[in-house]
């Protein structure tokens, strides 16, 4: 896929911007949320315990809450649901910073509140890119611009949040990002593009965008690299205890960050043979592969430079995994498939953090990255398992269908459409 142009001609694009940043700017408040959790707890003399249980309280309810939202937004459009919830969402942290941790019950509830109701962005701007950028080759572009972006806000975010810490308060944070987070999704929501967009009509069914068997062999794979990123991320910090403290984890988690972002910018520059499910199995099969030097656990400057390598095909994965969602997303499900991939790779880290507390803790840090090769390796396998269930979709992809719809005059200008898997 070819980022034509370049990125500064996706940019330059009427509306691109400003979908692009009010979007990451509303996903503050969940890409921070774990780190802001935990400082506020600390500050109110919590435990680390209640800080972890009420983080978790807040995964689980987005994880839920996303592809309902999603499936919400395909329904009904984004201004309708998207705003709402980041107002609900913006409201339970505020009360969860008004009345601390003293009161148990209301601190879980406000993060179940706070949770559930993170309006679902990033689902939503990839289906506003057909309608925004018209090309399929600048469309493919732009999901590779959209996974450096996510790349970007988790390692800015911390940065963000742990500066308003410092120059005012845990609860302050609180407060500010998630301001920060109901002004992005303004900012989405009254723009012509996302004011304009419908979902193509759906067949009435409780399993919605889960009816495709292409989304649940991607929905799979993305679990297990989920949970490869989350167990890398808690063996981390286990080998900075032995090798200088907690700055070191810091150097290997933005090593991975800094090497996605090459990666990233590298796959969107250029135009890779064969179809995206194709190519998606060879994008994890280097992910997979990339994560076995990491058993060799040396020194410091080395370990850095090989969680660099570790990350490099992962924004490129997950710039191919949209092309794929998108092309096999059954008609009017196109938000809601991609806010199952999100919760599906967040539920995946989860669970690989909790995987790898005990390997580290039984058997060491190698352990604990063996714990990534394997599930890496189970995500490739997902793929090879399931390659007939991932073959290209008869039907054209959303994108082509969309530009052939509107030359006949069958859909709208703006209107996204949507595949029959």
């Amino acid at each position: 896929m070819a980022a034509v142009g370049g990125y500064g001609d996706l940019l330059r694009t009427r509306h691109a911007a400003r979908l692009l940043t009010g979007t990451l700017v509303g996903r503050l408040p969940n890409a921070t949320a774990a780190l802001a959790i935990v400082l506020f707890v600390r500050a109110e003399g919590g435990s680390f315990a209640l800080a972890s249980a009420l983080s978790a309280v807040y995964g689980a309810a987005n994880a839920l809450g996303q592809p309902l939202l999603g499936r919400a937004v395909d329904l009904y459009g984004q201004p309708r649901v998207m705003l709402p919830s980041a107002v609900l969402a913006a409201l339970g942290m505020t009360v969860f910073a008004a009345l601390g941790v003293g009161a148990l019950l209301p601190a879980y509830v406000a993060m179940v509140v706070a949770g559930f109701f993170t309006p679902p962005l990033e689902g939503g701007l990839r289906a506003l890119w057909p309608s925004v950028l018209g090309d399929e080759g600048r469309i493919h572009a732009a999901y590779s611009l959209d996974a450096i972006a996510q790349e970007v806000i988790y390692v800015v975010g911390p940065l963000i949040i742990t500066g308003f810490v410092a120059v005012w308060s845990p609860a302050g944070a609180l407060f500010v990002i998630n301001l920060l987070g109901v002004l992005g999704a303004l900012a989405v929501v009254t723009s012509p593009p996302s004011r304009k967009w419908r979902s193509e009509p759906r067949e009435a069914h409780w399993l919605g965008a889960l009816r495709s068997r292409g989304l649940l062999v991607v929905l799979g794979a993305f679990f297990f690299i989920g949970c490869a990123l989350g167990s890398i991320a808690l063996t981390a910090v286990a080998y900075a205890d032995r090798h200088g403290g907690d700055a070191v984890s810091g150097y290997l988690l933005s090593a991975v960050g800094v090497g996605a972002l090459i990666g990233g910018t590298i796959y969107g520059a250029r135009e890779w043979p064969g179809s995206p499910e194709q190519r998606l199995r060879v994008l994890v099969a280097g992910l997979a592969v990339c994560y076995v030097p990491l058993l060799l656990a040396p020194g410091v400057v080395l370990m850095t430079v090989l969680a660099g390598v570790a990350g490099i095909f992962l924004a490129p994965s997950l710039a191919c995994a949209f092309v794929v969602v998108d092309r096999h997303a059954l008609r009017g499900t196109v938000t809601e498939a991609f806010s199952w991939l999100v919760t599906s790779f967040g539920v995946g880290a989860s669970i690989g953090t909790a995987a790898a507390g005990p390997a580290v803790e039984h058997s060491g840090v190698r352990a604990g990255f063996g714990v990534a090769v394997g599930v890496g390796f189970a995500a490739l396998l997902v793929l090879v398992l399931a390659r007939r269930a991932l073959r290209a979709p008869e039907a054209a992809s959303t994108i082509v269908a969309r530009s052939e719809n509107d030359r006949n005059g069958a859909v709208e200008p703006g209107f996204s459409t949507g595949v029959q898997a």
